[in-house]
């Protein structure tokens, strides 16, 4: 869908995005594949190139972005733990290609948030320690996924995560070894969810936490049809989440087929006048509930191109935040990021 670009000008830092070739691995995907995975076949090689072009052909100042970790490019000579710096060292390559001015003045992959395994408790830090040396002037933080429901369904078997992880005793000795290290934490919960978020939020204040996706309000399999329904829990855990001060929200992830925001993905064909009626209620709720300082958009690219094109995802947030000031715009969409993954250069 075509549409014209609004706010041309408007600099934008993309916090989250994803880079990885699944090629290898679809056909491992045993069949009838769950849905979530049918969303990534049209997208199951998205490197450079093609982030590279979404950014630079999308009519929007994207000036700088953020690598998202996704499991992708783990070097297994580094053992079992340490596997995932290969993932860091493949991005932290894409960013000084990026940087190299040849592609494009966009600062792609800018920062880098990569994954450790927080259950090995106080041997995390090693792990740590080896990210950072991967990309010592990228490399932020670490995202690792608790998202989890009864329903199977939910997730489908390649993202099935053990439930309460974020509350796990182990998990918190690994957690507490970012905070020694001045590194931020990517949560990625499902709605039900969110109080672990604030229980975590509570107990290590002085870690910065970002909440991916709006919390990941739930629309299929067991929730589906109960968006309105559950909306007053995911809107009151959200108000608590945000009294904690070390905490930011990501705007975005709406577009998943988990949030059914629209139910039929691309198929509705809709565009961003019909993407923002349906997403206001809850990037509004967001930012009332974090303020403008700690709230930031995404596009969790490419995983969201299965409810919207990247010029019309920009669109849909932009029609959002159209009464919003310059100011908080400047926020919304590039400041926070900045400050919150500690790359303020790319916006100067």
């Amino acid at each position: 869908m075509t549409e014209v670009i609004l706010e041309p000008e408007l600099p934008i830092l993309d916090p989250h995005h994803h880079l990885w070739d699944l090629r290898a691995m679809m056909p491992m995907f045993p069949e009838p594949r769950h849905r979530f995975i049918e969303t990534l076949v049209p997208v199951a090689h998205y490197t450079f190139d093609q982030f590279s072009a979404d950014v630079s052909g999308s009519g929007h100042n994207i000036v700088a972005s953020v690598f998202m970790e996704c499991g992708a490019f783990y070097n297994s000579a580094y053992g079992e733990a340490k596997k995932v710096i290969g993932e860091v060292e493949y991005v932290n390559g894409v960013a000084a290609q990026s940087a190299s001015g040849l592609y494009g003045p966009a600062k792609l992959c800018a920062g880098i948030v990569g994954h450790a395994d927080l259950m090995l408790g106080e041997s995390a830090g090693e792990v740590l320690d080896g990210l950072q040396a991967a990309a010592p002037g990228r490399f932020r933080g670490i995202r690792h996924a608790g998202a989890w429901d009864a329903d199977p369904e939910v997730l489908g078997p390649p993202f099935a995560h053990p439930p309460e992880r974020y509350l796990d005793t182990g998990f918190r000795r690994g957690f507490a070894e970012l905070g020694k290290r001045d590194l931020s934490f990517d949560a990625w919960i499902l709605e039900p969810q969110i109080p672990d978020v604030i229980d975590l939020a509570h107990t290590f204040p002085d870690t910065p936490i970002c909440l991916d996706h709006c919390g990941t309000p739930l629309g299929m399999a067991s929730y589906s049809g109960k968006l309105e329904e559950r909306f007053g829990v995911w809107r009151e855990n959200m108000i608590e989440l945000g009294k904690c001060e070390n905490v930011m929200v990501k705007l975005g992830g709406l577009a998943m087929h988990n949030c059914a925001l629209p139910e039929q993905g691309p198929a509705a064909g809709i565009g961003s006048e019909e993407l923002a009626r349906l997403w206001k209620p809850y990037i509004e709720t967001c930012i009332e509930a974090f303020g403008t300082k700690r709230a930031m958009f995404e596009s969790n690219y490419p995983v969201d191109r299965w409810g919207a094109t990247y010029p019309v995802l920009w669109n849909t947030f932009k029609r959002i935040t159209s009464g919003a000031s310059a100011d908080e715009k400047a926020d919304l969409y590039a400041g926070n990021a900045a400050r919150f993954y500690r790359i303020e250069e790319v916006l100067a």
